[in-house]
């Protein structure tokens, strides 16, 4: 039907037109700024949540058991175990067990417990990396004594430091990568801040329980003479030579191979109250906010540049990086925390899980793998636990589902090959049971279920007593 314009008809048919056209958009409007608004998270689902984190822990525990036991890992596709080294370190019994104790799986706590007091010993030839088993095995035995008690757990920690401390025989005090657990051989005096420095909190609190300071001077001197070598403006490189202090690669970031360094430095001052610690933070964490944010659409970002003139060098950020929001929202800024997990959610959810990397500028994937990795939930932990926002549990529940419905299988939890396919792969690694699930636990559990103000977590989630100071 034709409409004449001139007609009254026409012109009240075209009012109705708009009328109905403005309500839709207002509602449309309405509904926008509803839905930027986080829906209440009942009760109910943080129970439904916490249940889902328990029974995939007691799953993912009985397939090591059933395929992998007294083996390092389980390797959940072709359902066989795997070791790191020549011997078994019990690298997922010893990373499980305090996870066992916080979630209450007290059958699981005991079996694992069993295990590692009856078969763990560290006198073998075994070449070991010092960064890994000092945040894992390390890290898990102190915390496996302080939750626990059994002095033998304090007992086995204390002769793997006591292996590891020829590692630090160096013109510098940085440690060495790898060192042999009988013999004391040392190698590869290439190393970065990151194993350099995340050492720190292991060996410090060593030092409280054994109350033998030796283990707290060594790692305090490894760390800071990384500090020292900082650049003019006050950012570090990615590796440095150990017996001669120079900096071999000069790219800054906050990914692999210098994260944790950071981390430590502020978790330190909090377990410990060294101020050396808390100025080293401060100086670093400056320089980080003025030369590496990259504020994008879709969140800040962080870059990588060069360390002495803070000019980009690439835009990569990956499932590593997403620690720092937790990290700013523990060390006090929850604004920059808050911006910087809207880009690493933006990361999970437009690629259906978190690349290990991709490029921010481009908006393509650089290494399409998901194995497993704690730190978007872990700073969803830190930032609901510091602001009570229900945004980061609808955002832990996203990828807390998703872990459920892409990584399970069968017998375990398999890693992802590629986030866009979903194609699993071979790999279940202990940080599984000790960061992923013990993080994803806590967003939901009740508020006592973990005081930020009596214990400090390692960067492999193990928890610190922060003890008499």
């Amino acid at each position: 039907m034709i409409i004449c314009v001139n007609s009254p008809a026409s012109t009240q048919t075209i009012n109705m037109k708009k009328g109905i056209i403005f309500s839709a958009t207002l509602l449309f409007t309405v509904y926008a700024v509803l839905a930027q608004r986080p829906a209440k998270f009942s009760d109910e689902m943080k129970t439904s949540q916490v249940a889902a984190v328990k029974a995939a822990t007691a799953h993912a525990w009985k397939g090591y058991k059933k395929y992998a036991w007294g083996k390092d890992d389980l390797q959940p596709l072709s359902k066989t175990g795997k070791n790191w080294y020549k011997h078994s370190m019990l690298m997922t019994p010893v990373d499980a067990f305090d996870t066992f104790l916080v979630l209450g799986l007290t059958t699981e706590a005991a079996e694992a417990k069993k295990l590692i007091l009856d078969s763990l010993s560290f006198d073998n030839d075994n070449e070991v990396q010092v960064f890994e088993v000092t945040i894992r095995i390390l890290g898990g035995l102190i915390t496996a004594y302080e939750l626990d008690g059994d002095a033998r757990f304090l007992q086995l920690a204390t002769d793997l430091a006591d292996r590891m401390l020829p590692a630090f025989a160096t013109p510098t005090g940085m440690p060495y990568r790898y060192v042999q657990l009988q013999t004391g051989a040392v190698r590869d005096g290439i190393n970065n801040p990151a194993e350099i420095g995340t050492l720190m909190m292991e060996f410090g609190q060593l030092s409280k329980h054994t109350h033998n300071n030796k283990y707290y001077d060594i790692a305090k001197k490894a760390i800071m003479y990384v500090y020292n070598q900082r650049s003019a403006i006050n950012l570090v490189g990615e590796q440095i030579d150990v017996n001669t202090g120079k900096w071999v690669q000069q790219n800054s970031h906050i990914s692999g191979y210098i994260d944790s360094y950071y981390e430590y430095l502020y978790k330190c001052w909090s377990l410990f109250g060294d101020k050396d610690f808390k100025e080293a933070f401060d100086q670093h964490n400056a320089a980080i906010k003025k030369y590496l944010l990259a504020i994008t659409p879709n969140g800040t970002f962080l870059k990588v540049v060069n360390m002495h003139s803070g000019k980009q060098v690439a835009t990569t950020y990956g499932a590593l990086d997403a620690f720092y929001a937790g990290l700013c929202a523990f060390a006090g800024d929850v604004p920059l925390a808050a911006d910087i997990q809207k880009d690493n959610y933006y990361m999970w959810t437009r690629f259906g899980m978190e690349p290990e990397q991709f490029d921010f500028a481009s908006d393509k994937i650089l290494s399409p793998a998901y194995i497993l990795r704690p730190e978007n939930i872990e700073s969803c932990f830190y930032l609901y636990k510091l602001t009570q926002h229900l945004e980061y549990l609808w955002m832990g529940k996203v990828m807390l589902d998703d872990i459920l419905k892409y990584c399970k299988t069968e017998e375990a939890f398999a890693s992802i090959k590629n986030v866009e396919t979903k194609e699993q792969s071979n790999s279940m690694q202990s940080f599984f049971f000790a960061e992923t699930l013990k993080y994803a636990y806590l967003l939901f559990a009740p508020e006592d279920a973990f005081d930020l103000n009596n214990a400090v977590f390692n960067t492999e989630a193990h928890p610190f007593k922060i003890l008499k100071k």
